[in-house]
């Protein structure tokens, strides 16, 4: 891997293990050898066990619900719906529409409508089942465009079937010399997190609950359970479980209320672990995509104007569908300079299953689309993919299509031009391991039929909270004598899903105040909110927190240095004690898109990634080879490079599973294929070799000048492997995921 590195140097770096070190990641070893505890690992003696009952429609009214055959099974200690929630019905990320158990209704397939506690897992499980439920299956809104815009289509929520329309209005020229037109779909992903949803509620002395919990968020989820159980927050107390991925699925709620309603009324502590096949109806997905767009440009391909309409499809309830739409809105045309631009970007409620966060976050629905578009207009315009990128890309004050000026560093034409620089991956030759052939040991092929493509895919990702949300996190920092040598805690409520953000945050510490034991304490909701791990934030937000509460823990004891300076930093702190400080880090301020021209600022930072991707495609019979994944991003300063690495490793493994093999299958509202047998992602076998060039062109605004890195390779990664694919059988291929069947059985090939 190549990169051009900064002439930053760490300030007081204990033994390479501070910024900018590839610093061992404290879990990394348990997690490998399966010593880490999971939320699903919890236990405690006499607890009990808890099962949700879910609706099998996607749209029916509640007639009557019978819990008696439950209640009177053995080992049955309760059986909670609606009429048992202790405080309010209803809870939500942006909008408080979802009910805690279905009141008189459900809205899609797998909606919660009673909880039961048990004392064997099995027993919850067929006590669920015993409950009776009388439904009055009714039409379920399917179609987003007629949920949109058919005035006779039955609304699925009293606020109307649209969520949120974000239009962005640019200019008034809207005619060129080439035109090109496009009708996209990206299909509905799973987060696919390998552990499921789980956690454990205890009831308090004090009438509380204490919650165990795998999320991305202690306090927002805080901030919706204590109403539902009618208690004050601070009786509501959260403590990070082990998190076995979340990649945005856990910003929402799941068991959290169900699991502690279930606590209170019994008096014990109640664990819930779905199965993997609920967990598919648990959690929220990505966003399914309708969008047309037209791009108008110069006969040399300068970009005049885009038009785009994206629609995206939000399900039975709100979640996060606001942001998603801000954020396909103000990004829809792309890191590229067009000064006309007519976007309408809508989120839509239909009786499909809830969508919400996940990676990329409204930004790589719209990335597909336009960089699909990109490529069409260069073969209007005889040009190369790099080149017609390279001829609008956009550049260190240049202006987003909202009217945002990008006021730090963003090479994009540079990124290009060393992607396209890179070399390519030999052609095979002499005897072909089968192994590298599309298909791989199943033998459909030994090389005949197979095509090589090429393509490649740019996308830019705000990275934080967006559109004049308080985004803030806050750190605790102390420093302390520990048998004789000084030693730092650090404690914030910033979840580590994964990501390793609790190794960053010891490696600032060591940088800030050179010593080099630090211990990073387990989030919880006793310090003040971290805010999402999500929207790639936490490096700058959480990671600015801790830098700004260290720098005053330094500060005073520089004071202290300075009044004794013939003491060593441990006879001051056997002399005065822990030294402790709480700073809060906020980022520079955005501001809310205008509701009729979508100008604003919006955002706090953009990341940018390029792709290029090197594929192999059986013609015949659909199957495609990844060969090679090439990949330039640009990340401010790299903390850890090992982590970093990762990030953009695993942002592309996500996009790669979009653009050929991951989507929930939804037919009339119900989802077809809930298990890992029959939802497809990505395997070891499946990832290719993957070249990197990491730049580091510091953004000023940003602590060390960091810019967030998880998202961006998602973006960019699904329309370079489409644009593969369609580079090697002259198709259309409009659609992600890419089936066999699209290749396979197309009606003409060029």
């Amino acid at each position: 891997m190549e990169r051009r590195m900064t002439t930053e140097t760490e300030r007081r770096s204990g033994s390479g293990s501070g910024v900018g070190a590839s610093a061992q990641r404290p879990d990394g070893t348990l997690k490998v050898t399966g010593e880490f505890a999971y939320s699903s690992d919890l236990w405690l003696e006499g607890m009990l066990w808890g099962a949700t009952l879910r609706s099998p429609h996607p749209s029916a009214w509640i007639r009557s619900v019978d819990v008696g055959p439950a209640l009177a099974m053995p080992g049955v200690f309760a059986v909670l719906t609606h009429e048992d929630v202790p405080g309010e019905k209803f809870y939500g990320l942006e909008h408080r529409d979802q009910p805690v158990l279905a009141i008189d209704q459900v809205r899609y397939q797998g909606e919660p409508v009673a909880v039961v506690a048990a004392d064997h897992p099995e027993t919850a499980r067929r006590a669920a089942a015993a409950i009776v439920v009388e439904y009055e299956v009714r039409e379920a809104v399917v179609d987003p465009r007629r949920a949109a815009f058919d005035p006779s289509c039955p609304q699925v929520n009293p606020r109307g079937n649209v969520v949120r329309h974000q239009p962005v209005r640019v200019g008034s020229t809207f005619e060129a010399e080439v035109v090109v037109t496009g009708e996209y779909e990206v299909g509905m992903q799973d987060q696919a997190f390998l552990g499921p949803e789980s956690g454990l509620a205890v009831p308090a002395e004090d009438g509380g609950v204490d919650l165990y919990i795998a999320t991305q968020w202690l306090h927002v989820d805080q901030g919706q359970v204590a109403p539902c159980l009618g208690l004050p927050p601070g009786k509501v107390r959260l403590s990070l479980a082990g998190v076995g991925g979340a990649f945005g699925a856990r910003e929402d709620l799941s068991m959290q209320i169900h699991a502690s309603m279930l606590a209170l009324r019994t008096g014990r502590p109640v664990k819930m672990v779905y199965g993997r096949e609920e967990s598919f109806f648990g959690h929220v997905h990505r966003h399914p995509a309708r969008m047309r767009y037209e791009h108008g440009a110069t006969a040399d391909g300068r970009l005049v104007y885009v038009r785009a309409e994206i629609l995206l499809d939000g399900g039975a309830y709100c979640s996060s569908t606001p942001a998603v739409v801000g954020n396909a809105a103000s990004l829809g045309v792309g890191p590229y300079e067009v000064g006309n631009v007519w976007i309408d970007a809508y989120g839509v409620y239909t009786n499909n299953p809830p969508c919400g966060a996940m990676r990329g976050f409204g930004a790589v629905q719209a990335c597909y689309a336009y960089e699909s578009q990109m490529d069409r207009l260069a073969e209007a315009c005889g040009l190369s993919p790099v080149e017609i990128r390279v001829r609008n890309a956009v550049s260190q004050g240049s202006r987003l299509a909202t009217g945002q000026l990008i006021d730090t560093p963003a090479p994009l034409a540079e990124m290009l031009e060393r992607l396209a620089a890179m070399p390519m991956p030999e052609e095979a030759s002499g005897e072909v391991d089968l192994r590298a052939l599309p298909g791989g040991v199943a033998q459909t092929t030994h090389g005949e039929g197979v095509r090589r493509g090429v393509g490649y895919g740019v996308g830019i990702k705000n990275i934080c909270f967006s559109e004049g949300f308080d985004d803030y996190s806050t750190a605790r920092v102390r420093v302390e004598l520990i048998g004789g040598e000084p030693h730092v805690l650090v404690h914030t409520a910033a979840a580590e899903v994964g990501q390793g953000l609790v190794t960053v945050q010891a490696q600032i510490a060591r940088t800030e105040l050179g010593i080099e034991t630090v211990t990073v304490a387990p989030a919880d909701t006793s310090v003040g909110s971290a805010g999402s791990s999500s929207a790639s934030r936490q490096s700058y937000v959480t990671g600015g927190a801790v830098k700004t509460a260290c720098e005053a823990v330094r500060e005073r004891l520089d004071g202290l240095r300075a009044a004794h300076p013939e003491l060593s930093l441990e006879e001051l702190l056997e002399r005065s004690g822990p030294v402790e400080e709480t700073r809060e880090y906020r980022h520079r301020p955005t501001y809310p898109l205008d509701p009729v021209t979508g100008q604003g600022d919006s955002h706090t930072q953009l990341a940018l990634c390029v792709h290029r991707a090197v594929v192999d495609v059986d013609v015949e019979l659909g199957l495609v080879k990844v060969v090679e994944l090439a990949a330039v991003q640009d990340v401010g300063k790299i903390l850890n490079p090992l982590a970093l690495e990762g990030q953009i490793h695993g942002g592309t493994a996500q996009g790669l599973g979009l653009a050929l093999m991951e989507e929930i299958q939804v037919r009339d509202g119900r989802v077809l294929n809930p298990s890992f047998t029959d939802y497809l992602i990505p395997t070891i076998l499946d990832m290719p070799p993957m070249r990197l060039s990491i730049l580091e062109n510091p953004d000023p605004h940003a602590p060390y000048g960091l810019r967030g890195a998880g998202e961006p390779p998602t973006l960019s990664s699904t329309p370079a492997v489409a644009a593969a694919v369609r580079a090697a059988t002259g198709l259309e291929l409009p659609r992600v995921p890419i089936r066999p069947e699209d290749v396979a059985l197309a009606p003409a090939r060029a």
